[in-house]
């Protein structure tokens, strides 16, 4: 059992490791999040299963706060309303989950975020693909190689890995990194 642990956190190191390219693209998330809170806009975000729990885990660091005692910032996670979720599941389609809420929500000046460990799920690249047709910015944290979700990305942290257990945990990584960012401009402290 022991070697099987061992190999858990070496791997979890090789990706945090491989990962330090990804600070530069954090900063630039950061800037873009940092800009529309500013302009009056809300981020959305969803993600399926485990990228649910880090899209809501992201959400609630914003609207509660990461380490400073400042203002709650605008993010809503489409996750969590099962009433909606499972009305548009019956209705349309599971496919149709995010697109229909973020039709109906996101406007230009928002920022839509997935999480997804492939980008390939349909119901992801339907709501990335309403959130453009609403001229919304669009984030994506995901990865692999991306899967369709990439090309509708206007902002992509890509995990580099193929293993679900490391991109959701470099997930984790990337939503706190952002959130400290966000925590000190709110705070009106200067930027990590």
């Amino acid at each position: 059992m022991s070697d099987l642990l061992t190999a858990q956190l070496e791997a979890h190191i090789r990706t945090a490791e491989e990962a330090t390219g990804l600070l530069d693209d954090v900063r630039a998330v950061g800037g873009v999040l940092i800009d529309a809170f500013e302009r009056g806009g809300t981020l959305y975000t969803f993600g399926n299963g485990g990228s649910a729990a880090d899209a809501q885990h992201f959400t609630g660091e914003l609207i509660g706060h990461y380490r400073r005692d400042r203002r709650p910032l605008p993010a809503v996670t489409l996750t969590t309303d099962a009433t909606v979720s499972t009305c548009i599941a019956n209705d349309y389609s599971f496919e149709d989950v995010f697109s229909r809420q973020v039709e109906a929500l996101a406007r230009p000046g928002d920022v839509v975020a997935a999480f997804t460990t492939s980008g390939r799920s349909a119901n992801i690249v339907r709501g990335l693909t309403a959130a453009r047709a609403n001229g919304a910015t669009t984030l994506l944290f995901a990865g692999g190689d991306g899967g369709a979700s990439l090309a509708l990305a206007d902002h992509v942290l890509l995990a580099p890995s193929s293993e679900t257990p490391r991109i959701q945990e470099l997930h984790t990584f990337l939503l706190h990194a952002l959130s400290e960012m966000l925590d000190a401009w709110a705070a009106g402290e200067d930027l990590p």
